[in-house]
């Protein structure tokens, strides 16, 4: 079976796909032809399904009814997530004053942002462009996710907020859920589960050839040093992103619960693969 499937162009995704994107774990069932685009594209594409399986921020679920939520392949933070910076330390009620720079609308930074500090203004850039923004002063707060969570400091900014910490005392140690991979309902939940598993050799086979995975995910380091993408490759890539298990599925239910209750995000049911 030929299916199309879509990730970003970030380290962390790239390890995950290593060893199917490579061949060095073949599958008897799916042939895949991969797509890479920025996480705010994926989020909009799958509003109107074009790919069978893709990455999605967690909080694009509540607007992509056709898709089911895979249990391997999330990136979920243990006690940290997005942060927020600014070139100086500011109050609460000083940030809700600012126009914010957010990496999209269909992030789970923007919604997570959203739950901590209640609405606020923003304006949309591409998530690498929002540290110089900061430090230049084209805006004075930036939301700020993947690996520029690491090196806020090298780029000359400081941090004002960390949404991961406060999400990990807010539900007593959830992890913080930011991205999954879906896949498309109308497929079957038989061949979602063998995809499922099939992504789920794939990260396991990068965990257990870390050297080689990385050398493979540093095509997308975006300058950075390997020492910092073996980090954050070492947060995003866990036990809850080989599967979720109970803990990573009630920290996505316990996210919507929140959000609805808020008005943030429509009612709907999300689908999640079969364990």
């Amino acid at each position: 079976m030929e299916i199309s499937v879509g990730h970003t162009p970030d380290s962390d995704d790239a390890f995950m796909f290593y060893g199917m994107f490579t061949g060095k774990v073949p599958s008897p069932e799916f042939t895949v032809n991969h797509v890479i685009e920025d996480i705010e594209k994926l989020n909009r594409k799958a509003t109107n399904p074009e790919l069978d399986v893709t990455a999605v921020s967690v909080h694009a679920c509540a607007f992509i009814p056709g898709y089911t939520i895979l249990r391997s392949g999330g990136s979920f933070g243990i006690n940290y997530g997005p942060i927020v910076t600014a070139k100086k330390q500011m109050t609460i009620d000083e940030i809700k004053k600012c126009k914010i720079a957010i990496p999209g609308k269909m992030t789970s930074a923007f919604l997570l942002l959203q739950l901590m500090i209640g609405k606020f203004d923003y304006v949309e850039m591409n998530f690498s462009d929002i540290p110089e923004a900061v430090k230049s002063g084209k805006v004075d707060v930036g939301l700020v996710i993947h690996e520029t969570q690491l090196s806020y400091e090298q780029e000359g900014n400081v941090k004002i907020l960390d949404v991961g910490e406060w999400w990990d005392k807010t539900t007593n140690g959830l992890p913080v859920p930011l991205g999954i991979n879906v896949m498309r309902t109308d497929l079957g939940m038989d061949t979602i589960v063998k995809f499922d598993k099939y992504l789920q050799k794939s990260i396991e086979f990068g965990i257990e050839h870390f050297d080689d995975a990385i050398e493979y995910a540093m095509q997308y380091a975006r300058g950075k040093e390997r020492s910092l993408i073996e980090k954050f490759v070492k947060m995003y890539v866990n036990h809850v992103t080989v599967n979720m298990g109970d803990p990573g599925e009630e920290s996505i239910r316990r996210l919507f619960q929140m959000a609805k209750e808020k008005g943030l995000v429509p009612d709907f049911e999300i689908s999640i693969a079969s364990k």
